[in-house]
């Protein structure tokens, strides 16, 4: 039995994308070879990344002035990649710190430049369970880098304010989930393990316009305009989760795109947190003006009662992934594009069985 897959990451997969890759590692395009013998530059595989770098900018609504990379490392490669391709030698950075990510990415930051990347505001007083709100943005800063969905505490920004520089915005867990203005964005970067293809490529998309002005002598391996002229063929790609990665694109436009995965994120996320608030033996953990549509956590109000029972049911439906973070506890429902409505169900159905069981 299929189990229902509510674990952070690496993420749930589509079954036509479980399929597709399948063969793919099988025999890939009726070469005889499986695609993880393959050359990353054979004309195949390129064509692969040529196609995976358009649909990004179509999904996105970007144009050509945008370039779409996919590179290795995962997120945490690029706390440090935007400072040394954005932060000007003597500039100024503000990060608004929301959870472990975003207090990581400022972190690195202040490596490569102590004291130029400051904190914008913090909700870490609160266990980072609202994301802050009203704060005021200096002027004459390099970037603003926010993180647009906390998978730990289970919060997502509604709203991205503005301010006279560029806007950065790590995406990880909640990318090609809803609709949003994304050319306000001048760099977005993501994990493609939360919502896009396995663990192994991550996900770059940069206005092309500011590269090249930071000042800096960049690393190679960390220089965005190096991995635009290679194509993100610099080095050997991953070309395994880029394929996946493009699986996923594609079924992503054959359900109906972003409007149809934000309309099924809304549907799961109402489901849940109907109950979470309904039933009496649950509460929520994250502010509900701020409750992200991904990761739902929520806890039980006396767990020692009932989180025996909770977890016996739970695991006897076949629900995995439940468990939270070690710094929030409790529970975390993590339900990414492919996760079905049924799954959601299912959890809904667990929670009742326990209430009535009291």
């Amino acid at each position: 039995m299929k189990k229902h897959n509510f674990t952070a990451g690496p993420c749930i997969l589509a079954p036509e994308v479980l399929e597709g890759a399948a063969a793919a590692v099988q025999d890939f395009e009726g070469m005889g070879l499986s695609l993880l013998e393959i050359s990353h530059r054979d004309k195949k595989v390129v064509a692969v990344m040529e196609e995976a770098q358009q649909r990004v900018l179509q999904t996105l609504g970007l144009g050509d002035d945008y370039a779409v990379l996919f590179l290795q490392g995962g997120a945490s490669s690029q706390f440090a990649m935007v400072p040394f391709n954005l932060l000007r030698s003597e500039g100024k950075a503000a990060y608004l710190n929301t959870g472990t990510w975003a207090s990581k990415a400022l972190e690195e930051a202040n490596k490569l430049a102590p004291g130029q990347a400051v904190e914008l505001a913090s909700s870490a007083e609160q266990n980072f369970s609202y994301i802050p709100k009203g704060f005021a943005i200096p002027s004459g800063l390099d970037y603003v880098h926010y993180t647009s969905n906390n998978t730990i505490f289970g919060t997502q920004m509604k709203a991205f304010p503005k301010a006279d520089s560029l806007m950065v915005c790590d995406m990880s867990s909640d990318i090609f989930s809803r609709q949003l203005p994304f050319g306000q964005f001048d760099l977005i970067y993501a994990g493609a393990q939360k919502n896009l293809g396995p663990a192994g490529a991550t996900l770059v998309v940069v206005r092309k316009e500011i590269l090249g002005k930071s000042g800096r002598a960049i690393p190679t391996m960390f220089d965005y305009p190096v991995h635009i002229k290679g194509e993100s063929m610099y080095n050997t790609p991953p070309v395994f989760s880029l394929f996946v990665s493009l699986l996923t694109l594609r079924w992503m436009d054959s359900q109906g795109g972003l409007l149809e995965m934000e309309r099924r994120a809304n549907a799961r996320s109402a489901a849940l947190y109907g109950e979470i608030d309904r039933n009496p033996l649950f509460k929520g953990s994250a502010a509900a003006e701020d409750r992200s549509p991904m990761n739902a956590c929520f806890l039980l109000h006396d767990e020692a009662k009932y989180q025996a029972v909770f977890d016996a049911l739970a695991k006897e439906a076949g629900l995995v992934g439940l468990p939270g973070h070690r710094s929030v506890g409790g529970y975390r429902a993590s339900m990414y594009n492919a996760l079905p409505q049924t799954s959601v169900d299912a959890l809904v159905e667990v929670m009742r069985e326990v209430e009535r069981r009291a």
